[in-house]
């Protein structure tokens, strides 16, 4: 792995571009001074910030950025099955894209809401413009399945059609069909005696036209159980003596047998779709007694959403999709054909295959909050704060800290927001150890958490059960902060311990996406912690914080002062610079702020890893703001705010994405990081590095689409994932 030594000005224009701007800025205005024009040349006409023309719509820059995920997967430096599983993310990205944002459009336009929004595209427009940009993804999609299918083939995993199987394969496939899948199945008949059957949200489903004796056409449908594995693995399982390893996709097993489940009949032809229906779910959370009970409700609720997509086989003829159609009421453009198996989300259970030579390599973690000696965690801690930087470091210091509480008799209470824990949860686990222990143990448990409701629901149950003050969330927000906080008896005093972070108290995910973690016993901050548990689970009107940035509270109100000090800096010849990492940048009034901090002179750079609304590069306007956004092995999900603050440095790191909904509509937190190593090492060791990569960034024009970084013949690669991940065993 390439080991580089980065800084402010080698590795990227940070103050040395700064300073290099004011002087140059300096210097033509006193050559201006010394020479007095000869003509008057009448003024450019001011940009109005309000211009639509300033903004990209937020739908386009989403689908921008599963373009970039497409491009893992057709970029052959990364291994092959790691190219799959991008494949099949880009799949499910775009099942959830229709299920809220296209759901969330048409829902706008069903209710006759035609306003734009800042970029100007209402949302009739929108959709007309989702369609054709979606039409180009499947297609590119599918051209980029067929050649991973061609190299899987040439590295002895083959995915094939039922046409092309050996009869011995042949054999094994309708024997697996009679002994497993036959039994499963379940086929409905659609007639004047039987209503068109439901549909469930994200089901593959076989249309048959069944052919009677009296030669009648008869429609019949048949879910796809998708309880089963939707490659079916030929025998041999295994590959012996150099034997390829083969699969058959599900569906064609099943058509290929459908005479079994229409005996007497004729199997005229049958072809596979796939429904999408709205999921994003309303909860009508003023009117709920009980949020838990609605959230249930919501969750059984979903697969009867509206229908938002229909894809079909590209055979499937005019006269079934019609029945299709008007049952499922669909318009035409909301069908979309397909020339492949449907579904690429399927394409994740080749990442199972032991084929250790076609996935990225395994790593082994680091671990810096590993105590000394005889030293706890506890001990650690108060002598200074400790940081960790997942994947690069273990999330293991976080579970200890939950169970070493849980076990501590001088430990009183623990609280904590939950928002994504996932099935198996250690951090819950811990949690119910602690309350068998008699600890006082109070949870924020987000029920809203999207597509995790489920999973959430049980946890918050089984908490309950034992006797956990359980909180289901605030009237009106979504509990999106990550925060523990452990109140400890130490001799006379009670001491808290906090540990924030940018990422969710997942063991799996912490594995899979970058998240930053603060561990701290600084008082101002514990009394926060307080204050917020205090609020969440409370009447607390607090309006203010000593450290902490909580949205709604003061989280925009100090965002928007934090940038205009560096509009003055700038303008009083300072050193002003602002980077900020985050998910998504859409908050309308923070970008207008980011343009005037630019007009000003403010040297910003955004490393934004989905959606950007903000336009760089436009002379007047955005010229000094730069966009780039880095997808590679790991999900980026650290959100960094560096402000240079006229080179007395301010950072914070949190959980909230710029966008309105954070910032106005949920319980978000940002917390400062005042270590001055720790920011050095934030500036120079890791925000530097994603300013450097020239392998894995792509940088935002200002059209909103995206240009990967072109490396020059000289120029050395620069992976800053891979970077990261070569120093975790000494950069502690």
């Amino acid at each position: 792995m390439l080991e580089v030594a980065f800084d402010l000005v080698s590795c990227h224009p940070f103050r040395g571009q700064t300073e290099n701007h004011m002087a140059a800025r300096k210097s033509k205005a006193s050559g201006a001074a010394k020479q007095a024009p000869e003509t008057k040349v009448p003024s450019p006409k001011p940009i109005s910030l309000e211009d639509q023309s300033l903004y990209v719509n937020r739908e386009q820059s989403l689908l921008e950025f599963q373009q970039r995920v497409l491009e893992e997967a057709e970029d052959e430096s990364n291994p092959l099955l790691e190219r799959v599983k991008f494949l099949s993310i880009l799949g499910s990205n775009l099942d959830e894209f229709f299920m809220v944002r296209v759901a969330g459009l048409k829902n706008q336009v069903d209710a006759g809401i035609h306003d734009p929004g800042p970029d100007g595209m209402s949302p009739a427009k929108a959709l007309d413009a989702i369609r054709e940009r979606v039409k180009r993804l499947i297609i590119d999609g599918h051209t980029c399945r067929r050649k991973l299918f061609a190299s899987l083939d040439r590295q002895g995993i083959r995915v094939l059609n039922y046409a092309e199987l050996t009869q011995a394969q042949r054999e094994y496939a309708e024997r697996y069909f009679r002994e497993t899948i036959y039994p499963v199945l379940t086929p409905l008949a659609y007639d004047p005696g039987r209503p068109f059957p439901h549909i469930s949200n994200l089901s593959l489903n076989l249309s048959a036209l069944i052919r009677d004796h009296k030669n009648e056409d008869h429609f019949a449908r048949l879910k796809v159980p998708d309880s089963l594995p939707q490659l079916l693995p030929l025998q041999p399982v295994t590959r012996p003596n150099g034997r390829p390893l083969s699969f058959v996709w599900l569906e064609q097993v099943i058509q290929a047998n459908l005479h079994h489940l229409f005996p007497g009949m004729q199997v005229a032809e049958s072809h596979p779709f796939h429904v999408t229906r709205d999921a994003d779910t309303a909860i009508q959370e003023l009117e709920a007694g009980d949020l838990l009970e609605t959230v249930e409700e919501g969750v059984r609720q979903r697969r009867f959403g509206a229908v938002v997509r229909l894809t079909v086989s590209s055979e499937m003829p005019d006269s079934l999709l019609d029945i299709l159609r008007q049952n499922l009421e669909l318009e035409d453009a909301d069908i979309y054909r397909v020339d492949g198996p449907l579904a690429l989300a399927r394409l994740r259970s080749l990442g199972s295959l032991d084929r250790p030579d076609l996935k990225d390599a395994p790593f082994v973690t680091a671990n810096p909050a590993k105590p000394i000696e005889d030293e706890d965690i506890f001990a650690l801690i108060r002598r200074g704060d400790v940081m960790l930087h997942h994947p690069f470091d273990s999330f293991q210091p976080v579970i200890d800290f939950l169970k070493i509480a849980a076990r501590d008799p001088n430990v009183l209470a623990i609280k904590m927001t939950l928002y994504r824990v996932g099935k198996n949860a250690p951090v819950v686990e811990a949690l119910l150890d602690a309350m068998e222990r008699g600890k006082q143990v109070a949870v924020l448990v987000e029920l809203k958490a999207r597509f995790d409701e489920e999973s959430n629901i049980e946890w918050a149950r089984a908490l309950e059960r034992e006797g956990v003050h359980v909180v289901y969330g605030l009237v009106g927000l979504k509990i999106h902060g990550k925060v523990a906080l452990v109140v400890r008896r130490e001799g006379d005093i009670i001491r808290r311990y906090v540990h924030m972070s940018t990422g969710n108290y997942n063991a799996v995910t912490a594995n899979l996406y970058t998240d930053l973690g603060l561990f701290t016993s600084d008082p101002d901050i514990g009394a926060d912690a307080s204050d917020l548990f205090n609020y969440l689970t409370g009447y607390s009107a607090k309006s203010d914080y000593k450290k902490l940035l909580v949205a709604p509270i003061n989280l925009r109100k100090r965002l928007v002062s934090l940038i205009q000090r560096e509009i003055a800096n700038a303008q009083a010849g300072k050193p002003a610079r602002i980077i900020l990492k985050v998910n998504a940048f859409v908050d309308a009034p923070l970008i207008k702020l980011l343009y005037q901090a630019s007009q000003a002179g403010v040297q910003i750079d955004l490393i934004a890893r989905g959606i950007c609304c903000l336009r760089p590069g436009i002379p007047g306007v955005s010229d000094n703001i730069r966009v780039r956004s880095i997808v590679g092995r790991f999900l980026e999900h650290t959100r960094i705010f560096y402000f240079e603050n006229g080179g007395d440095e301010e950072l914070y790191l949190g959980s909230a994405d710029m966008m309105p909904r954070n910032i106005n509509r949920r319980v978000e937190v940002l917390f400062p990081i005042e270590k001055p190593s720790f920011v050095r090492h934030l500036r120079e060791k890791v925000l530097s590095v994603y300013l450097a990569d020239n392998v894995k960034a792509r940088v935002m024009n200002a059209d909103g689409s995206y240009t990967r970084v072109v490396r020059a013949k000289s120029e050395k690669p620069i992976n800053s994932q891979a970077i990261l991940l070569d120093r975790r065993k000494g950069r502690h």
